[in-house]
């Protein structure tokens, strides 16, 4: 139901999902470019749409009654900012205690221009020992596309450059507020 809805609803809008990749039982999903709040609502439906299932972060001060309980039925992930917490060993550990997990996470950690894309991501695919598949959100192709896989090598600089050089060409719905640094 979910699926199908999600497909009708993507397709009314004019936008089209495309997918290479396998259904991995576990991944991190590396989402760029993110410039604004509809990137949420188009990627979800579009991974819903394929009949797949990605959790996402968000700050645990957003899971109080009742929105809590609807988030986290939306794959929400109760996060702790603080600043003693270890937000990578967090979601190692959410990977090691499930048998299939995905989330979603996108590098710019902000909807605006932000060249220093943060690593944890990368951190955390590498401390899980699981895939990145790199999504992206084009909207002047009004396309959804989940055509890469990247496995860590270690090499964290030039790791992240190849991240970004895939991302470039990409449109933002806000194109201003995306930039790779490269």
């Amino acid at each position: 139901m979910k699926r199908a809805v999600s497909a009708s609803i993507l397709k009314g809008l004019g936008w089209k999902v495309k997918v290479s990749v396998p259904d991995f039982p576990k991944c991190v999903i590396c989402v760029a470019p993110h410039t604004s709040n509809w990137d949420f609502f188009i990627g979800k439906l579009a991974y819903l749409s394929i009949g797949r299932y990605a959790g996402f972060m968000m700050k645990k001060e957003w899971f109080f009654p009742p929105l809590g309980a609807l988030l986290k039925s939306m794959g929400g992930v109760p996060i702790s900012r603080e600043k003693h917490t270890d937000l990578v060993a967090q979601l190692v550990n959410e990977f090691n205690r499930r048998d299939r997990f995905s989330i979603a996470i996108t590098p710019e950690a902000t909807r605006r221009a932000n060249a220093d894309w943060k690593k944890g991501f990368y951190y955390i695919a590498q401390g899980a020992n699981v895939p990145i598949v790199l999504a992206y959100i084009d909207y002047r192709e009004k396309e959804v596309g989940l055509e890469r896989v990247f496995t860590p090598t270690g090499d964290v600089d030039a790791d992240m450059r190849a991240i970004k050089s895939y991302y470039k060409d990409f449109h933002a719905r806000r194109p201003e507020n995306f930039v790779t640094g490269l």
